[in-house]
Formats: C-alpha cells, sequence, structure tokens
C-alpha cells in the first residue's frame, strides 16, 4: 500500500518535514517514490507548502495519508478538492 506521510529532515531539535509518498513498507526516513511539499513546524506559525495537484494525483490512485499527512492537507483544502474531483463538482460548488 502506498501512503502520504512525513519524512523528518534537519538537525537535531531542529526538525522540518517533507511530505512524500512511500511504500507503507518504506522506513520513516528512506525511500520514498514523490515529494509533495514540505512542513516546517518550528516557525510561527507553521510553514506549510504543498503541491496540491500532485497530491490529489496521488489521492486518486489510492494513496492513504497518515493522521499528520490527512491534517495537513485537510488544512491547506486539498482533501476538499479532492472530494470535489471525485464526485465531479469543482472546489467552490463542494464548500457550498
Amino acid at each position: 500500500m502506498v501512503k502520504i506521510r512525513l519524512k523528518r529532515m534537519g538537525m537535531k531539535k531542529r526538525p522540518f518535514y517533507r511530505i512524500v509518498v512511500a511504500n507503507s513498507t518504506a522506513p520513516r526516513d528512506g525511500r520514498h517514490i514523490d515529494q509533495l511539499g514540505y512542513y516546517d513546524p518550528l516557525t510561527d506559525p507553521a510553514t506549510v507548502k504543498i503541491d496540491a495537484d500532485k497530491a490529489v494525483m496521488w489521492l486518486q490512485r489510492g494513496a492513504q495519508p497518515s493522521e499528520t499527512a490527512h491534517d495537513l492537507l485537510r488544512k491547506e483544502g486539498i482533501l476538499d478538492r479532492f472530494q470535489a474531483a471525485k464526485s465531479g463538482a469543482t472546489p467552490t460548488e463542494a464548500g457550498s
């Protein structure tokens, strides 16, 4: 199974995370298939940058987001966009 999850990067006590698509059996910081963006929790407010088109493409292919990745995708509005694409409506129609 393919998962969308976080890959820890950075120095000791100074983490940032890459949002990646990886095989569910791969180690947390191991090999990944594709990189979707990054998340830096140490900035105020936390910095999140995700390529929405790639994320929706992987969700349509059946990739399952981890809990944290799911929350980040929801906050960025990507899950709404995915649901709209799934139902055939535009994102503005799905939000109304």
